[in-house]
Formats: C-alpha cells, sequence, structure tokens
C-alpha cells in the first residue's frame, strides 16, 4: 500500500483540496513516523495507510481520512495537538484526540478489582503493578474514545479501523498478547461494529479474533469447511440458478448471490444449539437484493410457495428494524434437495446500510453536508444509551457498563400504557423502573408482568408488560448494588442508586457502610483486616471516608473482597485453612468429579481434552469415569444422559476447605438448589450434614466446600443466601 494507491481508490466526488488535504496528512505523518517501525518490521506509516484505506472503503469524508493517517502521530511522536490544529484544522484535530490514548493515569484510574489472575504472564510483584498499571491506561484510553464518540460518532469508526488493521496483524505479537487483544476485540470492538451497524468489520474482527482466543475450534471449523469448499460452490451455484428461475418466471428481477457463513458464526451457533459442525444443517444461505420494499414481500411469498418454509424461522426486520437500523426479511425453507436453505430478501438500500451501519451516512453523501433525520435519530440513541457515564468515574466500571447497556442485544418491553421501552437484555424491573423515571425507580417496591407478581431479579423478555408498584417514600434498598444478586442489570440504574446514597448525610452512609463491612468480615470468618491499608488502596485518607465509601455505594463489597484475595496471593498468607484433597488422573494432570472422589479417571481418546477445556465426565461400567470436552460428537450423541457427571481441571492449587453453614426454612428441593449453585461456581463438597428442626422446621446445613480463595467464598456464600427459603449462609469457625 502506497500513497499513489490510496489516492486513485478515493471517492469521485472528493475535490481537489480534498485530495490535497489527505496527500498533506501522509507527508506529515511519513516524516514524524520515519524509522519507526512495527513488530512486523514494516515502516510504522505502512499502518497508517492501511487504517486510511478502510475509511475510504467506508467512504468516509476527507478529515476524518486525513485524521486515520494521522491517528498515531501525538502518541507515538513528537507531533502535537496544537501542531495538527493550526496545519490541519480543528475538525481533524478532535478527531486524532478522540482516538489518541493516553500516556498517563489519572487518579481516579486506578486498576482497582483487578484481579491478578487474570494476568496469566504476571509472575513478581513488581511486574504485576506494572500489568494494572497499563491494563488501567487501556480501560481509560477506551473510555476517553467513546466518550470523544458520543460527541462526534466518526472517532470510533477511526478506532475500528485502526483495531481491524491491528487484527490483521496480529500474528506479528507475542502469543500472551495476542489473546489479550484478540479478547479485547471480542468483548468489545465487535460488539461496538455491530451496535453501529458496520456488518463488514464486525464479521471481519469476529473471526480473525476467534482465531487467536480458541486456535484449536477455529482451525476445526475451517479444515472443514476448507474440505467440502469445491463441493458447496457447485450446490450453491445449482440453488442459486433455481431461485434465479423461479423467480424470473414471477417476474421479478433480482441480484442473488451466496451469503457467506463466517467461522464465529458458526461457532456461536454450535454452542447455542448444543450441537457438533456435522449436526448443523443451515450453514447455507442466500441474499436476494430487489429494487423497492413491495418486491422483497412478493419475493418472500414466491419462496414460500415454492419451497415449505421451516416454522419459527421467519424474522420481518423491515416492519421491525434491528436497534442498529438493520432491515431484512430472513426466512429459512427445505430446498428441493432436502436441506435448509436460509435466505435474506433486501432492497439495495438496506443491502448497503447492512454493510456500512452508521457510517452508510457519508457513502456516496458527495461533500452535501446534509444531515439526515435517520442518522441524527440513531446517534441520539447513542448518546441515550450512555447518559448514565457522568456519573461513573472509574475506568473498569464505565467498560462494564458499556458492555452491559451499549453492546448487548436489546430487548423491547411494554409500559401499562403500550408504550414501548428499548432494554438491554437481561434487564430487570428495577432497570425498567429507572428507566421511565429516576423517582419511580427510587421508590420501587414490587413488579408485575403481563399482570402476574414477579420477584425484583426476574430477567424482562421481549414483549413483557411491565407494571412497577410503589412505595409512597423511601429510596433504594443497598441490595440493589450487589451484582451476585442480579437485581440491576444496567449501568444507567446502578448510577441513579449510588447518586441517591451518597446525597445521605455522611453520618448514616458512616455506620452503615462499618456495620456493612463487619457484617461481611463476620460473614466471611475474617478477624483481622488491615483497613487503613484497604482505604489507602482505594485513595482514602482515612478509615472513617472508606466507611462512607462503602456506605454510598462508591465502593462494592465485590471489589473489597477481590482485593482482600490481591493480598493474600501477594503477602502468601491464606486467609483461608487447609488444603482439600485432590483426584489424580494418568499423566499427572488433575480433575475433579463434582459430589465425587476416588473413582479412577481417564481422559477421552475420541477428543483428547487438554487443561482448560470445556470438559463433562461420563461413567462407564467398571472402567470408572471417561472424561471429554463438552463439545465432543461422542458425548453429544450420548442418549443415558444421567450417566454424565460434571467435572472440572482439578482443585488449584490454592484451594482450601472452608466450613460453611446455611440455615434455612426447609422445603422441597432445598438441597437440590444448594448443590446445583456450588455445582455451578466450580465447587467440590468435601462433607455434609443436614439437621431439620422438627420444632421450627427450619433446615440448618452444614458443608465443608473447597473453594480457591477469599473472593471465590464471597461469591459462592452471596449466591446460596439468596436462594427461596434461606435465612443466611456463612463460614464457621473451627471449634
Amino acid at each position: 500500500m502506497d500513497i499513489e494507491r490510496l489516492l486513485e481508490r478515493l471517492p469521485s466526488y472528493y475535490t481537489v483540496a480534498d485530495k490535497m488535504l489527505v496527500e498533506r496528512a501522509y507527508r506529515v505523518a511519513a516524516k514524524v513516523h520515519e524509522g519507526q517501525k512495527r513488530a512486523s518490521g514494516e515502516p510504522y506509516v505502512t499502518h497508517c495507510l492501511a487504517v486510511a484505506e478502510i475509511l475510504v472503503e467506508l467512504r468516509m469524508p476527507p478529515a476524518v481520512v486525513a485524521a486515520g493517517l494521522l491517528h498515531d502521530t501525538v502518541e507515538d511522536t513528537d507531533l502535537t495537538l496544537d501542531d495538527i490544529r493550526r496545519d490541519f484544522g480543528d475538525e481533524v484535530a478532535s478527531l486524532v484526540d478522540g482516538v489518541t490514548k493516553l500516556v498517563s493515569l489519572p487518579r481516579v484510574s486506578r486498576a482497582d478489582g483487578v484481579s491478578p489472575a487474570d494476568a496469566h504472564d504476571v509472575d513478581t510483584e513488581s511486574s504485576l503493578r506494572e500489568w494494572q498499571r497499563k491494563r488501567a491506561l487501556t480501560n481509560e484510553s477506551l473510555r476517553k474514545t467513546f466518550l470523544a464518540m458520543s460527541k462526534d460518532i466518526r472517532v470510533v469508526i477511526i478506532k475500528l479501523a485502526d483495531r481491524l488493521h491491528n487484527m490483521r496483524t496480529l500474528a506479528s505479537l507475542p502469543p500472551g498478547k495476542q489473546r489479550r487483544i484478540a479478547r479485547q476485540t471480542l468483548d468489545i470492538f465487535a460488539p461496538l461494529a455491530n451496535r453501529l451497524g458496520i456488518w463488514q468489520i464486525k464479521w471481519e474482527l469476529e473471526d480473525l479474533a476467534f482465531r487467536y482466543v480458541d486456535p484449536e475450534a477455529y482451525k476445526e471449523i475451517a479444515r472443514k469447511l476448507a474440505e467440502r469448499r469445491t463441493e458447496r460452490e457447485r450446490e450453491m451455484e445449482r440453488v442459486i440458478a433455481r431461485i434465479r428461475e423461479v423467480l424470473s418466471q414471477a417476474g421479478i428481477r433480482a441480484q442473488i448471490s451466496g451469503r457467506p457463513k463466517h467461522i464465529y458464526s458458526i461457532y456461536r451457533k454450535m454452542q447455542r444449539k448444543g450441537v457438533p459442525f456435522e449436526a448443523l444443517s443451515d450453514i447455507r444461505g442466500v441474499r436476494v437484493i430487489v429494487d423497492d420494499v413491495p418486491t422483497c414481500y412478493t419475493v418472500l411469498g414466491v419462496v414460500h410457495t415454492h419451497w415449505k418454509p421451516i416454522p419459527g424461522e421467519f424474522d420481518d426486520y423491515i416492519a421491525n428494524p434491528k436497534d442498529n437500523s438493520y432491515q431484512s426479511l430472513h426466512t429459512a425453507v427445505v430446498f428441493e434437495d432436502g436441506k435448509v436453505l436460509e435466505i435474506q430478501i433486501r432492497t439495495q438500500e438496506m443491502h448497503r446500510k447492512a454493510e456500512y451501519g452508521i457510517a452508510a451516512h457519508w457513502r456516496y453523501k458527495e461533500g452535501d453536508g446534509v444531515i439526515d433525520e435517520e442518522f441524527e435519530r440513531k446517534v441520539n440513541w447513542l448518546r441515550q444509551l450512555m447518559e448514565w457515564q457522568q456519573d461513573v468515574s472509574d475506568a473498569s466500571e464505565f467498560l462494564d457498563g458499556m458492555k452491559t447497556d451499549v453492546f448487548n442485544d436489546r430487548i423491547y418491553v411494554f409500559t401499562p400504557r403500550g408504550d414501548i421501552l428499548d432494554l438491554p437484555a437481561g434487564a430487570t424491573p428495577i432497570d425498567f423502573a429507572y428507566h421511565i423515571h429516576t423517582e419511580i425507580g427510587h421508590r420501587c417496591r414490587g413488579a408485575k408482568v403481563n399482570g402476574k407478581l414477579v420477584p425484583l431479579s426476574y430477567k424482562l423478555k421481549t414483549g413483557d408488560q411491565v407494571e412497577i408498584l410503589t412505595a409512597r417514600r423511601g429510596g433504594p434498598s443497598r441490595d440493589w448494588l450487589n451484582p451476585h444478586l442480579g437485581l440491576v442489570k444496567t449501568q444507567r440504574a446502578r448510577a441513579k442508586i449510588r447518586q441517591w446514597f451518597k446525597k445521605q448525610a455522611r453520618e448514616q452512609n458512616l455506620a452503615h457502610g462499618k456495620a456493612v463491612l463487619e457484617r461481611e468480615f463476620k460473614r466471611l470468618g475474617l478477624e483481622s483486616v488491615d483497613l487503613e491499608n484497604l482505604a489507602h488502596y482505594f485513595n482514602y485518607r482515612t478509615v472513617e471516608d472508606f466507611y462512607v465509601g462503602v456506605g454510598c455505594g462508591d465502593v462494592s463489597l465485590t471489589r473489597i473482597v477481590n482485593r482482600l484475595a490481591e493480598v493474600e496471593k501477594e503477602s502468601q498468607k491464606p486467609l483461608l485453612p487447609t488444603r482439600p484433597r485432590e483426584t489424580k488422573v494418568e499423566g499427572g494432570d488433575e480433575v475433579t468429579i463434582m459430589g465425587l472422589k476416588g473413582m479412577l479417571i481417564h481422559m477421552a481418546k475420541c477428543c483428547h481434552p487438554t487443561p482448560g477445556d470445556p470438559i463433562v465426565g461420563y461413567i462407564t461400567r467398571g472402567r470408572g469415569a471417561v472424561i471429554h470436552r463438552q463439545d465432543c460428537p461422542n458425548i453429544l450423541r450420548v442418549q443415558e444422559k444421567g450417566r454424565l457427571v460434571q467435572v472440572s481441571w482439578g482443585v488449584p492449587s490454592h484451594a482450601y476447605a472452608v466450613p460453611v453453614r446455611v440455615r434455612a426454612y426447609d422445603r422441597e428441593g432445598l438441597m437440590k438448589d444448594i448443590t446445583a449453585v456450588i455445582a455451578d461456581e466450580g465447587v467440590s463438597i468435601e462433607d455434609v450434614s443436614v439437621k431439620v428442626s422438627d420444632r421450627t422446621g427450619q433446615a440448618t446445613v452444614d458443608l465443608v466446600l473447597s473453594v480457591r480463595d477469599i473472593a471465590h467464598l464471597s461469591r459462592v456464600l452471596n449466591r446460596l443466601a439468596n436462594l427461596p427459603n434461606v435465612l443466611d449462609a456463612s463460614r464457621q469457625r473451627a471449634g
């Protein structure tokens, strides 16, 4: 890629002045990046050219292409924003500033709550601190970009182009860095491209990232696709020719093409349906593009007349567009060869928006500068999704909010008056209440969904009609901020709840914060906690200020317990005693079978599970348990499901046996629910006893659980305490 080729690809409506701006930006970038190399050994300016080329493919305006060429200059060279503003104007300078990473860390952005367990390459205390610093800088830089996005959407399109080229060239980096960047891409950048409707970038980011996140699964699917490529291409040619013939007979002109199936989407479908690749019957599809909307429905009628439609596989995204403005008709039919065929039907304009999403606003605009209403609606919708950001100062918390409130799939629910509200998938009645009005959220005490009372932890679904039951006065409960209870999903609601508690009197927050901490430490069986060290870590001058921060919700119990787990690891002084026994596997690997001990274990030779793979156990007759990958075809075909047992990759070397007591009112299914929570958390039960009082009807369940650390114990106790009829769950002291 060179500047001449880039200039040749510029849209025809670029003026001479536009082309000169782009060329001038390249000259500056080439000069200031001179001598700098990428990890691949290529001159650094090749990355700038590649980012600009992606922006040109999206038909972005000249200022955006120029900013793409200059996007790393302020961060990596001596060039300043003032230099760019002087030479290229405010617009280009603002765009470059929006995508420029931070080089120093604001005080509010410490790596709070970062677990060293996530830092696979960290082996010393100094490298841990450096890793935490870099992690916090990354989070703060992403926060800065997203906030800039709310002012100018073009900032994030440059960021997506930058990430796309980085993913295309990721092979040059060390394996650990490859995995971290790929995971971040799957978690943040691919969902962001989806939210903006830029499917062209979304699909490529997902496949590139999946290749490094799970290379074995990627290679396996790619190999199976390649094995049948020639046969599948011939098959698709016959399918397309037949559909063209049928539509031609109906007098319909259409562009028909095969629709590529992406490796990550195939993997997601395998996971969602719980089937191996061979069992997927719908990995082929065609796209039909016609002139107008009425013809879309005519084509649908012709298709359903000639081939049998599959019930439940029709979606009308023309009448009901997706929240990212995507429009199309989706259907699936049983074709003449007896196999499933997916068909998308759309107009040329819908296809353009599907490929380029919000970037299509600039495509073919020919520089007329007119802002259309649909674009304004889209940008306003994004801004509304992010309106909670002003109440969040922590960068990690901000990114968590982006994942839940912005990147998640959406649901559509109704108010009692029939108004439609758009909420993230997994939202609860409390989220709904705060979405309507802050005061309704504060005074929410219950909810009815479709006329029936539901718990406040109920997960709303599309089509639900929700009625909030309120008190005359009062405020939110502090339990709503406990992430383990699942009462609040959206960052928007969390921010408003925290604001309410911040307005309470300092003395009240101090007393409550102190009581909350004492109760939690007692529940976890912790006697001596260095509160001054904790206060300093969370940037509070005194322990009293720390209590106030806990009381008003600024510091969650989860972050405090995670910090205690970090201190435990750093000091190598365990807060939990005695290690549990472990089950050994042939070859030295360690596997734990939930609820069973001493059983002979073999690794399956059909799927060769390795540590880290999701696994399941199969109880044989006379040979003990055989460990398979969860996606092993042999396991998926098992008829006797009762012989499958939950297993995990051993008890970690730093796991500990902890006595726990659960007090509850006895009911049918109580022990089943308790053991289900324990199994779901990957915990082994070392011992269990149950006593039920005939007089009070109370059950006392004493357990010995193998947990990894104090944070793991806290999460298990929280989930147990949240079960119906459970009064409390706490750690018991020896003796």
